[in-house]
């Protein structure tokens, strides 16, 4: 019994002197946080989306505070997350444009090479023979894999094809980089004029596999005046810092592939 005893007080002793070295190396070796980390992740959304090329929030919020990554990268903070950020670091507030993301592809009246049967993902669909199952292949193959990606539920499917709600997207745009076609690109929430198409074929091919595709006939850069608007590789695109949102480039448009989202608006509002 007294060895018992003896043995019970002898670990005891041990894990007391073992408890106590402990404590100490914890406080001699313990690895000093910067207070102002818990508030820098608290400011954002915890959404981890990765927009801001980070793993997640804490990743960026630990890179901002150590000077490897600017305030601002945030978008689905927004404005108000680089305010109080900047406020935590002591630094001036950032000017920060609302994007979001844009499919650029209005293929409704895309034509398929035939029943496609395999599996219902962009990318395996991307790989059949032929560059896809549509004749146009520059264009949005409708499985939705930026759908599964958006955290925000911004995107859906429909006609066949990704459409993006403008008011919920946060301009993450975690989407980009699930889209095998690369047809998902980032413009101003303001932008009113747009070119939902990513064609890059001659016209002639645009005109056999696509009812809204551009055929790059350059009408709407000799209707621009502002030089807002230019043609490359057959296919039109804006300059944003350019464009003043006229629409006659969208008048021009013989094709109609140019959407004007003031105009867009007048007829539905006649319409009622």
């Amino acid at each position: 019994m007294q060895n018992v005893l003896y043995a019970i007080l002898v670990l005891g002793c041990m894990g007391a002197v073992f408890g106590l070295v402990l404590a100490i190396a914890s406080k001699v070796f313990a690895v000093k946080t910067d207070e102002r980390l818990e508030p820098l992740i608290e400011a954002l959304p915890g959404a981890n989306c990765g927009g801001c090329g980070f793993s997640g929030c804490a990743a960026y919020a630990q890179a901002v505070l150590e000077g490897k990554a600017r305030i601002g990268k945030c978008a689905a903070g927004g404005k108000s997350c680089a305010d109080t950020m900047a406020k935590i670091m002591g630094q001036e507030p950032v000017e920060m444009e609302r994007m979001v993301a844009m499919v650029t592809c209005h293929g409704v009246d895309a034509i398929p090479k035939g029943n496609y049967e395999g599996l219902r993902d962009c990318i395996s669909a991307s790989r059949v023979a032929g560059k896809g199952p549509m004749l146009c292949e520059f264009g949005c193959l409708g499985f939705g894999n930026c759908v599964e990606k958006c955290k925000f539920g911004a995107l859906s499917i429909v006609d066949g094809r990704a459409h993006v709600d403008r008011e919920k997207c946060k301009g993450c745009m975690s989407c980009i980089t699930v889209c095998p076609r690369h047809i998902i690109k980032a413009v101003p929430y303001d932008a009113t004029v747009t070119v939902p198409c990513s064609s890059k074929a001659k016209g002639p091919v645009v005109l056999k596999s696509c009812g809204n595709g551009c055929i790059g006939c350059m009408k709407c850069v000799k209707t621009c005046e502002h030089d807002a608007i230019k043609v490359t590789e057959f296919l039109a695109s804006i300059d944003y810092s350019k464009c003043i949102g006229c629409g006659k480039c969208a008048e021009a448009c013989p094709r109609h592939i140019i959407f004007d989202a003031n105009a867009a608006a007048k007829q539905a509002a006649a319409a009622i």
